[in-house]
């Protein structure tokens, strides 16, 4: 039963997201680069069942934020009442690396492409590198870190001539709890891994942003900032804007991000539900009492970015 109602809620929810992409693509002005927009499906802290499900519907690029965390494991065989499943004591686990070698995962979706989307530590680098089926680093954030997958990437892959893709990670908003270079530092961080890197094809510019911006005020800004890093490379490095992507977006306001120019938007909870951390009431001896929930922003993120749509029509992003 259980299985029967993921794979219903999943197709549903992904389906509606593709929809949303496809349409917020539609709206976007022509001055923009013609890349389709890619879609990755968050899936931090899901069980390969899912994974595997949406990789049914169709689904074949999929990000995690993480290479090692502590992380309470959920079998799939038992059942508690409330949560329909056991959370037993947490362990050491490498999701990334768990998840994508995973004997489900590796017979049933062999087409399937990961996208590290969380703080790469360099003492992780080796680990990351050696996922199967790795497709895409989009936090690269400084010119040591680029060296560092530069230098252990061309050890992994031995005689192959394959590059690995990256993404350079740029802070949009300055808040410190985000990692990203600073903006000033962008063009010199692009020319060093296309000069230095040789065993690195840089692909693009990727952002979180600040959460929670009220896109009644118009465009984006951080998404905007983006925009105007990537101008700066072209203009630096001589090349078309449609060769260089940007990772902007996720699940309350990837739209706007593709109206704007995104070519690939992050999307987890809208798509598999939302998400089970280690240190949840569930696993917390006598646990407070959990505070009433605040309305979802992903409940009037797509109104908020129709709105937006509107004035999106006079705007022209360079």
């Amino acid at each position: 039963m259980w299985k029967v109602a993921m794979s219903e809620e999943v197709g549903k929810a992904l389906q509606s997201v593709v929809e949303r992409v496809n349409q917020a693509a539609a709206r976007r002005p022509k001055t923009l680069p013609a890349v389709p927009p890619r879609l990755v499906a968050v899936s931090k802290t899901k069980p390969p069942e899912m994974v595997v499900e949406a990789y049914r519907q169709g689904q074949r690029n999929f990000g995690e934020n993480y290479v090692s965390i502590i992380y309470a494991t959920i079998p799939l065989n038992e059942k508690n009442v409330e949560t329909d499943c056991v959370l037993v004591s947490p362990h050491q686990v490498n999701e990334l690396v768990d998840k994508a070698s995973d004997p489900v995962i590796l017979e049933s979706c062999p087409e399937i492409k990961w996208h590290f989307i969380g703080h790469l530590q360099k003492n992780n680098v080796n680990k990351l590198l050696g996922v199967p089926n790795l497709f895409l680093v989009e936090t690269v954030d400084s010119a040591k870190l680029a060296d560092r997958v530069n230098s252990s990437w061309q050890r992994i892959r031995g005689a192959s001539t394959q590059r690995l893709k990256v993404m350079v990670q740029i802070n949009t908003s300055g808040e410190q709890s985000k990692h990203g270079l600073p903006p000033e530092e962008t063009v010199n961080t692009v020319k060093h891994i296309v000069s230095q890197c040789s065993a690195l094809h840089f692909l693009g510019l990727m952002t979180i942003g600040r959460y929670g911006y009220d896109l009644n005020l118009g465009p984006n800004p951080d998404f905007q900032m983006l925009l105007s890093r990537r101008q700066e490379v072209c203009d630096s490095l001589k090349l078309p804007p449609e060769e260089i992507e940007l990772s902007m977006g996720m699940s309350t306001d990837f739209e706007h991000a593709i109206e704007v120019g995104s070519t690939n938007v992050r999307v987890g909870s809208i798509i598999f539900g939302n998400r089970e951390y280690p240190n949840s009431a569930a696993n917390t001896p006598n646990p407070s009492p959990a505070p009433s929930p605040a309305p979802s922003p992903e409940k009037t993120s797509k109104q908020v970015s129709e709105e937006a749509a509107k004035k999106m029509k006079h705007l022209t992003v360079s």
